[in-house]
């Protein structure tokens, strides 16, 4: 049930946009190729068990781990404007 000037059946189109953009965030995040020797941002080494359990890993553990924190501050934030996200 659509309220204001929505359509019926917005809200689920808001639900299935919000998860497809997760999703879409998800996929790109996962590292792809070989992996890297060094940490892209620091040039520290990347341990070889680091390198065979996430084939294309591109960062340390401590870079990895910072990118992600970064990162996280913005996916709290709805585009959208719905009015579940302003109540965070």
């Amino acid at each position: 049930m659509a309220g204001g000037w929505a359509h019926d059946g917005a809200e689920q189109e808001q639900i299935e946009a919000t998860v497809n953009d997760a999703l879409q965030r998800a996929r790109q995040a996962i590292p792809t190729g070989p992996s890297a020797d060094t940490c892209e941002e620091c040039d520290k080494p990347i341990p070889k068990a680091r390198q065979l359990a996430l084939p294309g890993v591109q960062h340390c553990v401590d870079c990895q781990s910072k990118l992600e924190a970064h990162a996280k501050k913005f996916e709290l934030f709805n585009r959208r404007g719905s009015k579940d996200s302003q109540l965070r």
